[in-house]
């Protein structure tokens, strides 16, 4: 089960102030902020398209390392970790669009939109997909964990 909470490591940047942003289990996510909050909002705005990128590029989408002290927790957007969530259980099932499709009595264009990552999809449908191959797609949420140094 994956929680999509990754953490990420922040560095004071010494010249300029503000803070770079990088990932230990995304190499290819790295930004910057202005100061804490801006950091950590421009955080969930690259991990989002980080892992949109792997799921375009039919990548592996890594579990999240443990945290440390030095670490903020974070949250990838809903939308953006049930669209993942499907992606991973197709991987790791070795299942198709096409034959996934067959199995909503759906078409692939269907199928391909539950997986784009740029398009809105409705949760209902990735909740039906999602229990078509035997997941089952749970929601949680957390008080005040918004942002937190872990």
């Amino acid at each position: 089960m994956n929680n999509f909470a990754f953490p990420a490591t922040l560095v004071p940047e010494t010249k300029d102030g503000g803070f770079v942003v990088t990932f230990v289990d995304l190499p290819e996510a790295i930004t910057q902020g202005e100061n804490l909050a801006d950091a950590l909002h421009q955080a969930a705005d690259c991990l989002e398209e980080a892992i949109a990128g792997r799921i375009s590029d039919n990548e592996v989408i890594p579990e999240p390392s443990l945290t440390h002290q030095k670490n903020y927790l974070v949250f990838l957007p809903a939308q953006m970790a049930v669209k993942a969530t499907l992606y991973n259980a197709m991987r790791r099932t070795s299942l198709s669009q096409i034959e996934l499709a067959k199995r909503l009595n759906s078409d692939e264009k269907e199928v391909s939109c539950l997986l784009d990552p740029h398009q809105d999809s409705k949760l209902s449908h990735i909740e039906k997909a999602l229990q078509t191959i035997g997941y089952q797609l749970v929601v949680g949420s957390m008080p005040g964990l918004k942002n937190q140094q872990a």
